[in-house]
């Protein structure tokens, strides 16, 4: 979905274990600059580049991909697009995400409890080949080089300028970002859209709920028009108001 000159949101739609999972990583670039926000989960790149060649954009004009932070759905993809476009491509993250990115350290929320509570969740007609594949998955998550470290408050100088934000609270170096140009926030997973209402972190995905809660109060100072959300999309209706009632709400 195009939100204006030189920023439009995917979205990545695939069946997973019963149920249609919707995605919504971010693309920005301009004539020297493609970046893309994200990469979904492991073997989505065919579909992340049929979505940029609706845009018109090429994959081998992606040069730049920023990660939001560790978690499966988000770096899912980054080894083979890392991989398809070396050396051209540069990969940015927090310092504190870098780790479980580059798969010096497992990721937070893949633990023995929770792989078995995933195994359990899958349904009865799902294959057995398939399930030794999704365990071996979640056992050996994808990972690949961080070239970049990513500071709070720090600007881009990038396709109209992108601010880093840390909004820590989903996992520990969570970060959102604010492209400059077309006052668009990229929320990621520091907010969610449930049927067309902006509401703020998913409790349930959350490592410190509470700190995710209070990190919806870095986006107050931002003018903001147009907020991307990683799950339910687009949201573009009096947001500086409705995101202020969420940092102030208990």
């Amino acid at each position: 979905m195009h939100i204006a000159k030189g920023i439009s949101m995917l979205t990545i739609s695939a069946a997973m274990m019963g149920r249609t999972e919707v995605i919504h990583p971010a693309l920005i670039w301009d004539e020297h600059t493609t970046i893309l926000v994200d990469t979904g989960y492991p073997g989505q790149l065919p579909l992340i580049r049929e979505e940029m060649e609706k845009l018109g954009i090429s994959f081998n004009k992606l040069n730049k991909v920023i990660l939001s932070h560790q978690d499966l759905d988000h770096i899912g993809s980054l080894p083979i697009i890392a991989a398809e476009l070396a050396p051209a491509v540069e990969v940015f993250a927090s310092k504190l995400e870098q780790p479980y990115i580059q798969g010096d350290a497992m990721l937070l929320k893949i633990t023995p409890d929770s792989i078995a509570q995933a195994m359990e969740a899958i349904p009865a007609e799902v294959p057995d080949e398939w399930r030794r594949a999704f365990r071996q998955l979640l056992e050996n998550p994808p990972k690949a080089k961080v070239d970049t470290l990513l500071t709070d408050g720090e600007e881009l100088p990038y396709c109209g300028g992108l601010t880093v934000i840390a909004t820590p609270g989903h996992t520990p170096g969570h970060i959102s970002l604010y492209h400059q140009q077309s006052k668009t926030l990229i929320a990621a997973d520091a907010m969610i859209v449930v049927d067309g209402q902006l509401l703020g972190p998913d409790p349930q995905q959350s490592l410190d709920y509470a700190q995710a809660k209070r990190s919806l109060s870095k986006f107050v100072p931002f003018d903001i028009a147009a907020v991307i959300c990683y799950h339910g999309g687009i949201y573009t209706a009096d947001v500086n108001q409705r995101i202020a009632e969420l940092a102030a709400a208990e």
